[in-house]
């Protein structure tokens, strides 16, 4: 059944005419009477009483009248939906982002998106690189930030951000006046980093072990705010990117870390053969445009 057939029954019930509907419609009386024919046929039962002067519906023509009403207000609505959708006036975008990311210049970004698509709303997730990846593998999120490398199989990505990893220390600790401190003298300091589901930790531990030691981690957490507040309280070191350094108090200091310097590359990650939708795929592209020109 065309959803044709049924608007253009809808059309000759309204004018109880034909010829009247034919006109209204711009096509044919003959054009009409031969869908509403092969409509009746297909419903199996006549849906006009064509005996009378004025055309009438029959008792089924009117149950199916009220049901063909639904049918019709159900399309115009997907169309409306669809117009909607293909026009960005409607979405919704689900962004991983780690919580040791600074997102500030990351969510200007997304109000400047938000500014040209009002109608498009965000769910923003805080996890770790490698909770973000099984999330965008599993269809949970749409984008996500997350260390480099990742698994270039499945996901298409977008770097953005490279930054070195500063030592964070009490002010009054020994090697806080210092410039720079070689990995190696802190291999008897107490370690507090980011869990493990964040690629930061594995990178940490591994240049610590390239370099003869294991680091005594005492304590780890999921928000840099919080690792920055053991710190001040004298538990341990930590290491953080630069980037974050910027927005720590006075109660911690940041020196430069070397032999080796340890640092990370940020990138943009969604899933390769897997189902974008029109928000998220304008989404990307402002973000890849606004990044690129940051750079």
């Amino acid at each position: 059944m065309d959803i044709k057939h049924l608007q253009y029954f809808i059309e000759v019930a309204n004018f109880n005419s034909f010829s009247r509907a034919a006109d209204h419609l711009f096509i044919t009386q003959p054009t009409i009477s031969k869908m509403i024919k092969n409509l009746e046929e297909e419903v199996g039962v006549a849906l006009f009483d064509r005996s009378r002067k004025q055309l009438t519906l029959t008792d089924a023509g009117r149950i199916i009248l009220e049901q063909a009403k639904l049918i019709d207000k159900a399309f115009n609505n997907l169309e409306t939906e669809l117009d909607n959708l293909f026009g960005l006036k409607k979405g919704h975008i689900r962004i991983g982002l780690p919580p040791i990311f600074d997102a500030h210049f990351f969510l200007k970004i997304m109000g400047s998106f938000h500014e040209k698509y009002p109608g498009i709303t965000f769910q923003l997730i805080e996890d770790g690189s490698k909770k973000i990846e099984d999330d965008v593998s599993n269809n949970l999120l749409d984008v996500g930030v997350v260390v480099l490398p990742t698994k270039e199989d499945n996901f298409e990505y977008f770097s953005f951000l490279e930054e070195d990893f500063k030592l964070i220390l009490h002010p009054l600790h020994p090697l806080a006046k210092r410039n720079e401190v070689s990995l190696a003298e802190l291999k008897n300091e107490s370690f507090i980093l980011f869990n493990k589901d964040f690629v930061s930790n594995d990178r940490i531990i591994f240049s610590c072990n390239s370099v003869g030691f294991n680091p005594h981690i005492i304590s780890e957490s999921s928000q840099w705010s919080f690792i920055q507040e053991m710190v001040a309280s004298k538990l341990g070191v930590s290491l953080l990117p630069e980037s974050i350094c910027r927005h720590l108090n006075e109660h911690v200091v940041p020196v430069k870390i070397v032999n080796p310097s340890i640092h990370w590359n940020l990138a943009i990650i969604w899933g390769k053969n897997q189902y974008l939708s029109y928000a998220a795929k304008e989404w990307l592209q402002f973000t890849k445009e606004r990044l690129t020109k940051e750079d």
